[in-house]
C-alpha cells in the first residue's frame, strides 16, 4: 500500500511540474509581446550626435576636483542621447547610478563591472531621465546626466 501512495504522490508532483513548465514556456515563447522592446522613434535610436564623458587622468585621486568631465550633462533625445564614458585614467572606474534606473528600451543603466583604462561604457537613452551617478570604488567621483525630449 505504501508504494501506491508514493506512486500517487510522484504522479501529482509530475503533473504540477509539467503545468508550471508549460506555463513558463507559454509566457516566454508564445507571448513575445511581453518580452518585446517598446517602439522608439528612429531619430531617437539614431541620434544626430553623441555625447562623450571622460574619466580623466588622476580621477582616482580624492583631492582632484575634476573626474567625470563634463560633470553635468544635458542631453536631448534624438540629438545627443547616445552617451559614451571613456576611461582615460590609469585606474579602473565604474559608472554606477545613485539609484537603480532602467530605460525601457536599453535596459538597466550602469556599467557591468569596471571600465578598465582605455575602455568605454556606452548607453543609449530613449526616455527622459535625471540621473546622479558615481564611481563605486571612488565615491567622490560624481556626475549628473539630464535627458530631455527634443523641443520643436
Amino acid at each position: 500500500m505504501a508504494t501506491n501512495q508514493n506512486a500517487y504522490g510522484i504522479g501529482v508532483v509530475t503533473v504540477i511540474v509539467a503545468l508550471v513548465a508549460s506555463s513558463v514556456f507559454y509566457q516566454e515563447y508564445y507571448l513575445p509581446e511581453s518580452n518585446a522592446k517598446p517602439q522608439v522613434d528612429e531619430h531617437i535610436l539614431n541620434p544626430t550626435g553623441a555625447t562623450v564623458i571622460d574619466m580623466i587622468i588622476g580621477s582616482a585621486n580624492q583631492d582632484q576636483v575634476d573626474n567625470f568631465v563634463p560633470k553635468l550633462v544635458n542631453i536631448q533625445l534624438g540629438i545627443d542621447n547616445n552617451v559614451t564614458w571613456t576611461n582615460s585614467d590609469d585606474t579602473a572606474h565604474t559608472v554606477t547610478p545613485d539609484h537603480r534606473i532602467a530605460d525601457s528600451y536599453s535596459g538597466e543603466f550602469g556599467s557591468l563591472g569596471v571600465v578598465k583604462p582605455g575602455e568605454n561604457y556606452e548607453f543609449l537613452f530613449t526616455e527622459s531621465h535625471e540621473i546622479d551617478y558615481h564611481c563605486e570604488p571612488h565615491p567622490w567621483m560624481t556626475g549628473k546626466i539630464i535627458i530631455t525630449k527634443q523641443r520643436f
